[in-house]
């Protein structure tokens, strides 16, 4: 049965994407291109969006994976995720991210001459950010396909022991709604021991933060769908509990922050602070989102297909107008709007006009193949 929740909150967590995507260009952080002004306030918003947009989408894709593996055997599901997921990535870094890293070496001078002196000459000599090849934002893929492989054997002895005893514990565990407050034990293990030994690269080897705090989430996405309505049935009820944990913890945290003697981000009760709210958040997501989208809506299905060929090529976009705009002396607001609708438009205009009509281009988009006419 076809959860339309979790379509809506695919678009919505992916669409947020270039929306928080267009905030680096403006805010203090480390990013390809960077404003001429930058605006402090602008990283309080982005703060709350980035505790719980990233965990989201792994418990996301771990739902997914519940209705994927159940159709295909181990080898069919394997070739299935690396088609799905791998192609792309290759796709992706061959062409798609090139550019991001042209623009961020010409922005600092680090090269000259046009984008086709440095593709393919320069564009895949050593490793981002020493050298120029890189998978930027595309991280994800190679993360997610690493897992959706790893865990064949677990989800597949789950399948076929839908009684086990590990859905039994959980199902035990979660009778009421703040039973999922205990599943934050292990991902306040990571936040605490490994999250400050290991500060995230996105780099995959050495990433063990990350690599570990994502898998537990992928994890977490996949029991729930075993866990079937029990899991949709609590998220529902505990929803206004989950939302008030969030926005306490939310105001808690910033108010720890902006504290004149701060607070040390690696000590382990404010890891625990985190995972609370991180936790919260996801959670009051899926529970309005299973009370207030459990239908289909105008536009769904076209949606939930473009959001992948999106993300691929957003930030490319993105880069490319922060590029033409850096210096120029305008507000915040045109800035803002202009970059983020400009992406968003690109992105469609791509999409429609080649993307998905193209039989040949729809694979290494992430897309399935359409059955020739005929």
């Amino acid at each position: 049965m076809r959860r339309y929740e979790l379509d809506w909150l695919r678009v919505f967590v992916f669409s947020l994407l270039i929306l928080y995507h267009t905030g680096m260009f403006f805010v203090p952080w480390g990013w390809h291109i960077k404003n001429n002004i930058i605006y402090e306030g602008l990283v309080w918003p982005m703060l709350f969006v980035n505790q719980w947009r990233l965990p989201i989408l792994f418990v996301i894709s771990g739902m997914g994976t519940y209705f994927s593996i159940r159709k295909r055997d181990s080898g069919g599901y394997a070739l299935e995720r690396l088609g799905r997921l791998g192609l792309p990535l290759v796709v992706g870094m061959l062409l798609v991210v090139p550019p991001q890293v042209y623009l961020e070496r010409i922005s600092t001078g680090a090269f000259r001459g046009s984008f086709f002196d440095f593709w393919p000459r320069h564009a895949f000599t050593g490793s981002y950010p020493d050298g120029n090849l890189s998978w930027h934002h595309l991280w994800f893929l190679p993360y997610l396909l690493f897992y959706s492989l790893v865990s064949i054997p677990l989800f597949q002895y789950l399948n076929r022991h839908p009684g086990s005893g590990l859905i039994r514990g959980l199902r035990r565990l979660t009778r009421k709604p703040p039973g999922f407050y205990w599943l934050i034990i292990p991902l306040w293990v990571w936040e605490a021991l490994l999250m400050p030994r290991f500060p995230s690269t996105h780099a995959f080897w050495g990433d063990w933060y990350n690599l570990v705090h994502y898998l537990n989430l992928f994890l977490y996405g996949f029991l729930f769908m075993a866990l079937k309505d029990h899991f949709w049935d609590l998220a529902a009820r505990g929803r206004r509990l989950f939302l008030y944990g969030g926005l306490a913890a939310t105001m808690m945290g910033g108010v720890l922050l902006t504290q004149a003697d701060g607070v040390s981000w690696t000590s382990g009760w404010f890891a625990a602070l985190r995972v609370f709210n991180l936790w919260s958040w996801i959670l009051c997501l899926f529970g309005y989102a299973t009370v207030y989208l459990k239908r289909p809506g105008k536009g769904l299905a076209y949606a939930n297909e473009a959001v992948y060929p999106f993300y691929i090529l957003h930030q490319t976009i993105t880069v490319g107008i922060g590029f033409l705009i850096a210096g120029k002396d305008w507000g915040l607001g045109i800035k803002f709007l202009l970059m983020a609708s400009g992406t968003f438009g690109i992105c469609l205009m791509l999409y429609e006009g080649v993307i998905r009509r193209i039989h040949w281009l729809r694979p290494l988009m992430g897309l399935r193949r359409k059955p020739r006419r005929g």
